[in-house]
């Protein structure tokens, strides 16, 4: 397996965003995860990734425990807010990351092609709109060509041809054996992954395939399914 939780709890002051969660993630494709603001999308990204303080419980990614060394030139992370630096251009962004991976200018430009800042590729970051701040640290993300990317609302404040095409991107990654994370709460870009994990209050709802997930809530629509699955929730508890 690629990304394995067992257990997990997680705090936050007096609340407690994640309690005994678990989930298995197997090797390649493209995990959708899903679910409302708050629901604890954001700390189990960070729990996979090893960058977030957990009470109890163990993450497992590509056979060691998250955060170790031996997954720091493995794994991508995208988070929310973009992580690159205003005061360099897009190009000198992507170029200081790939030489932490002792990679050259072509990786550097590769992945800026990818996320279509190629025109950009002068600029500095400092001059871009949000939306391509936020490609920029994709670039920077997608520089090593990580085994496991994760994706913390990446499509955000994109336009819709350039969602396409990102998806179309992130779908090439997983072909080529990458596991790909992507977190969204726009349900319309479920239907796009291999598998999704729908949570709320910091539990799992549903873990499946869209078309399983729409069947088990009797409809075909993923809106109403999250709903549907959320009602049958409460009522069983």
């Amino acid at each position: 397996m690629s990304i394995e939780v067992r257990d997990l709890v997680v705090r936050r002051g007096r609340r407690t965003v994640l309690d005994g969660f678990s989930c298995v993630i197997p090797q390649g494709g493209v995990t959708g995860l899903l679910g409302p603001s708050g629901s604890g999308k954001t700390t189990l990204m960070r729990a996979i990734v090893g960058v977030q303080v957990v009470a109890s419980g163990t993450v497992t990614v590509l056979g060691h425990p998250a955060g170790s060394s031996p997954l720091r030139s493995r794994i991508g992370y995208l988070t929310q807010a973009p992580s690159v630096y205003a005061d360099l251009t897009v190009a000198e962004n992507a170029r200081y990351f790939a030489s932490l991976h002792r990679l050259g200018g072509r990786a550097a430009d590769e992945a800026i092609e990818a996320v279509g800042l190629g025109a950009a590729r002068r600029q500095l970051v400092s001059q871009l709109s949000g939306g391509q701040r936020s490609r920029a640290s994709l670039a920077c993300a997608l520089v090593s060509c990580p085994e496991v990317l994760v994706l913390d609302e990446p499509t955000v404040g994109q336009d819709p041809v350039l969602r396409d095409e990102l998806w179309d991107h992130f779908r090439r990654l997983a072909a080529d054996g990458a596991t790909v994370l992507v977190s969204s709460h726009v349900m319309d870009e479920a239907n796009r992954c291999d598998r999704l994990l729908l949570i709320r209050e910091g539990a799992v709802i549903a873990d499946g395939a869209p078309a399983a997930v729409k069947r088990s809530a009797g409809t075909e629509d993923l809106d109403q399914a999250f709903l549907t699955l959320i009602r049958r929730r409460e009522v069983a508890a």
